[in-house]
Protein backbone atom coordinates (compact mmCIF):
# COMPACT_ATOMS: atom_id res chain seq x y z
CA UNK A 1 0.00 0.00 0.00
CA UNK A 2 1.38 3.40 -0.93
CA UNK A 3 0.06 6.79 0.68
CA UNK A 4 2.48 8.90 -1.69
CA UNK A 5 -0.45 11.28 -3.86
CA UNK A 6 1.48 13.95 -5.29
CA UNK A 7 -1.13 15.05 -7.71
CA UNK A 8 -2.38 11.72 -8.01
CA UNK A 9 -4.38 8.81 -6.48
CA UNK A 10 -3.85 7.25 -3.50
CA UNK A 11 -2.09 4.54 -4.12
CA UNK A 12 -0.74 5.50 -7.56
CA UNK A 13 2.64 6.83 -7.84
CA UNK A 14 4.13 9.29 -10.38
CA UNK A 15 6.76 7.50 -12.32
CA UNK A 16 9.30 10.49 -11.01
CA UNK A 17 8.33 9.72 -7.38
CA UNK A 18 8.67 6.21 -8.23
CA UNK A 19 12.49 6.77 -10.18
CA UNK A 20 13.21 8.86 -6.84
CA UNK A 21 12.43 5.89 -4.52
CA UNK A 22 14.51 3.43 -6.21
CA UNK A 23 17.31 6.24 -6.09
CA UNK A 24 16.93 6.70 -2.60
CA UNK A 25 17.07 2.43 -2.15
CA UNK A 26 19.91 2.73 -4.02
CA UNK A 27 21.94 5.39 -2.67
CA UNK A 28 21.04 4.58 0.78
CA UNK A 29 22.45 1.04 0.27
CA UNK A 30 25.71 2.77 -0.65
CA UNK A 31 25.65 5.07 2.06
CA UNK A 32 26.51 1.89 4.74
CA UNK A 33 29.03 0.93 2.15
CA UNK A 34 30.57 4.46 2.23
CA UNK A 35 30.70 5.28 6.11
CA UNK A 36 33.83 3.50 6.41
CA UNK A 37 36.76 5.85 6.47
CA UNK A 38 38.09 7.48 3.41
CA UNK A 39 41.32 5.92 4.16
CA UNK A 40 41.42 2.43 3.35
CA UNK A 41 44.89 2.75 5.25
CA UNK A 42 43.10 3.38 8.05
CA UNK A 43 40.86 0.44 9.85
CA UNK A 44 38.07 0.95 12.63
CA UNK A 45 38.64 -0.98 15.41
CA UNK A 46 35.06 -2.10 16.03
CA UNK A 47 32.57 -4.13 14.09
CA UNK A 48 28.85 -2.26 12.81
CA UNK A 49 27.08 -3.91 15.65
CA UNK A 50 29.39 -3.41 18.36
CA UNK A 51 29.48 0.52 17.30
CA UNK A 52 25.46 0.53 16.95
CA UNK A 53 25.10 -0.90 20.30
CA UNK A 54 27.81 1.17 22.02
CA UNK A 55 26.89 3.99 20.72
CA UNK A 56 23.21 3.26 22.03
CA UNK A 57 24.84 2.62 25.58
CA UNK A 58 26.66 5.72 25.85
CA UNK A 59 23.79 8.16 25.16
CA UNK A 60 21.36 6.51 27.20
CA UNK A 61 23.87 4.70 29.53
CA UNK A 62 23.50 1.62 31.26
CA UNK A 63 20.96 -0.96 29.60
CA UNK A 64 19.91 -4.61 30.12
CA UNK A 65 19.28 -6.89 27.87
CA UNK A 66 15.38 -6.44 27.39
CA UNK A 67 16.17 -2.84 27.12
CA UNK A 68 18.62 -3.38 23.83
CA UNK A 69 16.32 -6.15 22.59
CA UNK A 70 13.26 -3.60 22.84
CA UNK A 71 15.78 -1.25 21.36
CA UNK A 72 17.22 -3.10 18.60
CA UNK A 73 13.88 -5.22 17.99
CA UNK A 74 16.56 -8.32 18.11
CA UNK A 75 15.65 -11.50 20.29
CA UNK A 76 17.79 -11.89 23.53
CA UNK A 77 19.95 -14.76 22.25
CA UNK A 78 21.02 -12.79 19.55
CA UNK A 79 22.49 -9.96 21.86
CA UNK A 80 23.28 -12.36 24.14
CA UNK A 81 25.93 -13.63 21.80
CA UNK A 82 26.86 -9.41 21.02
CA UNK A 83 27.19 -8.44 24.73
CA UNK A 84 29.69 -12.09 25.29
CA UNK A 85 31.63 -10.93 22.10
CA UNK A 86 31.80 -7.69 23.12
CA UNK A 87 32.67 -8.24 27.18
CA UNK A 88 35.30 -10.41 25.80
CA UNK A 89 37.09 -8.36 24.00
CA UNK A 90 37.00 -5.88 27.07
CA UNK A 91 34.28 -3.04 25.39
CA UNK A 92 31.72 -3.57 27.80
CA UNK A 93 31.00 -4.99 30.94
CA UNK A 94 28.13 -6.13 33.73
CA UNK A 95 26.99 -4.47 36.30
CA UNK A 96 24.20 -4.45 38.90
CA UNK A 97 21.49 -1.82 38.20
CA UNK A 98 22.21 1.19 38.84
CA UNK A 99 18.05 1.53 39.75
CA UNK A 100 18.53 -1.18 42.24
CA UNK A 101 16.41 -3.58 39.49
CA UNK A 102 16.93 -7.11 39.22
CA UNK A 103 18.33 -7.37 35.96
CA UNK A 104 22.33 -6.61 35.21
CA UNK A 105 22.79 -4.17 32.69
CA UNK A 106 26.38 -3.35 30.61
CA UNK A 107 27.93 -0.38 30.29
CA UNK A 108 31.00 0.49 28.51
CA UNK A 109 34.21 0.16 29.38
CA UNK A 110 36.88 3.03 29.51
CA UNK A 111 38.43 0.70 26.83
CA UNK A 112 35.57 0.42 24.55
CA UNK A 113 34.67 4.48 25.44
CA UNK A 114 37.49 5.22 23.73
CA UNK A 115 37.26 2.70 20.71
CA UNK A 116 34.03 4.14 20.44
CA UNK A 117 35.71 7.78 20.28
CA UNK A 118 38.54 6.49 17.76
CA UNK A 119 36.06 5.18 15.39
CA UNK A 120 33.68 7.72 15.71
CA UNK A 121 36.76 10.12 14.85
CA UNK A 122 37.61 8.29 11.87
CA UNK A 123 33.98 8.03 10.86
CA UNK A 124 34.18 12.18 10.97
CA UNK A 125 37.11 12.93 9.50
CA UNK A 126 36.47 10.78 6.34
CA UNK A 127 33.19 12.72 6.84
CA UNK A 128 34.89 15.89 6.18
CA UNK A 129 37.40 14.51 3.23
CA UNK A 130 34.61 13.58 1.64
CA UNK A 131 32.22 17.12 2.01
CA UNK A 132 34.76 19.25 1.86
CA UNK A 133 33.80 20.51 -1.58
CA UNK A 134 30.32 20.62 0.02
CA UNK A 135 28.72 24.40 1.12
CA UNK A 136 27.89 24.58 4.90
CA UNK A 137 24.24 24.94 3.52
CA UNK A 138 24.45 21.98 1.74
CA UNK A 139 26.34 19.79 4.83
CA UNK A 140 23.31 21.09 7.12
CA UNK A 141 20.55 20.20 4.84
CA UNK A 142 22.07 16.63 4.34
CA UNK A 143 22.40 16.13 7.84
CA UNK A 144 18.65 17.73 8.44
CA UNK A 145 17.42 15.38 5.72
CA UNK A 146 18.90 12.14 7.55
CA UNK A 147 17.58 13.14 10.57
CA UNK A 148 13.63 13.82 9.30
CA UNK A 149 14.42 9.97 7.01
CA UNK A 150 15.23 8.12 10.46
CA UNK A 151 13.04 10.06 12.84
CA UNK A 152 10.15 8.78 10.46
CA UNK A 153 11.71 5.09 10.12
CA UNK A 154 11.89 5.00 14.22
CA UNK A 155 7.91 6.41 14.16
CA UNK A 156 6.65 3.99 12.12
CA UNK A 157 8.61 1.26 13.83
CA UNK A 158 7.60 2.88 17.02
CA UNK A 159 11.17 3.06 18.70
CA UNK A 160 13.21 6.08 19.04
CA UNK A 161 16.59 6.34 18.76
CA UNK A 162 17.67 9.20 21.41
CA UNK A 163 19.70 11.88 20.19
CA UNK A 164 23.34 12.98 21.43
CA UNK A 165 22.85 16.16 23.86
Amino acid sequence: MCLIHWGHAVGEVAPAIESALHGIEFEGMLLGRHMSPGNTETVLKLERSAYTLMSRIEIEGPLSIPQMSAAFALDASTLNRQTAAMMRKGLIRRIPDPEGGIARKFELTPEGAELLTQDRDIKHRGLREILAGWSGDDITALARLLHRFNAAVESREGRPWPRPR
